[in-house]
């Protein structure tokens, strides 16, 4: 693993670079998360279970992301896209997010709902209805029914299809989704009952019934319930208003109003 993953690793978890680099070679090496903590305190200085196993998820985290950067670098320059400049910002990137929004505008399209609308000749439809242009909406869905599209509601459910990809594929959007779950996310967690007297299930006892903000959440809590809840011990939510989130984006909002 790069060294600057390490610098991040360290910074993240508020750990030393010594503690990281030791666990990253002894989880190299084969070592498990028990056996780190129980005959390598000297090396890792004492942390327990918990702690490792954040530095051991974020180190996988970070592999997963080096994989993912050569599959993108290696699709946009096949494509005949690559400059300097992309590939400096692909390979300086530490965050999935945000490698998935510099490769989406290069990313090969699969056959989609919205692709599969589109063949149908429904894309004026979805562009009419975004736009809010005058007009009754089944009776402009009316002038798109041919072999393929039988019906009104085929006609406009085809539309939403439409519309739904341009939301998600559009950067204001997600940027405004994003910063409403950074602000007003609400983060929890409970305990499955059936688990809930598992020996192997008390070291996330303090989350068998937890809830806070995500903005007050720290990164080690946050991990800690992903790794309980991966375990099978916890199940994890995180939620935020979606009225929310279609009053601050107008696109959000345009794509409700037709009933999406």
């Amino acid at each position: 693993m790069e060294q600057k993953y390490s610098h991040n690793i360290a910074a993240e978890l508020n750990l030393s670079l010594k503690q990281v680099n030791n666990i990253v070679d002894l989880h190299t090496e084969g070592s498990t998360i028990p056996f780190i903590a129980r005959y390598r305190k000297e090396a890792t200085g004492n942390l327990d279970e918990v702690v490792i196993g954040n530095v051991i998820e974020q180190i996988k985290y970070f592999t997963d992301l080096e994989k993912r950067k050569e599959t993108v670098i290696k699709t946009i320059e096949e494509a005949g896209k690559l400059t300097p400049e992309l590939r400096k910002r692909i390979t300086d990137c530490i965050n999935a997010t945000v490698l998935e929004d510099i490769y989406l505008p290069y990313k090969p399209k699969r056959k989609t709902k919205a692709s599969v609308a589109i063949e149908k000749g429904l894309e004026p439809l979805a562009k009419l209805l975004f736009e809010q242009a005058n007009g009754t909406i089944e009776e402009e869905a009316g002038k798109y029914i041919t072999e393929q599209v039988k019906d009104s509601q085929e006609a406009l459910q085809g539309a939403r299809d439409i519309m739904a990809e341009w939301i998600a594929e559009n950067e204001q959007s997600r940027n405004i989704v994003r910063k409403l779950f950074t602000e007003q996310a609400i983060f929890s967690s409970r305990v499955l009952t059936s688990k809930k007297e598992d020996a192997d299930a008390q070291k996330y006892r303090d989350y068998f019934e937890f809830s806070e903000p995500l903005a007050q959440s720290p990164s080690h809590r946050i991990m800690a319930i992903r790794r309980g809840e991966k375990e099978g011990f916890l199940i994890m939510n995180i939620d935020i208003e979606k009225e929310a989130a279609n009053e601050r984006s107008p696109s959000l909002s345009k794509i409700r109003s037709v009933g999406c």
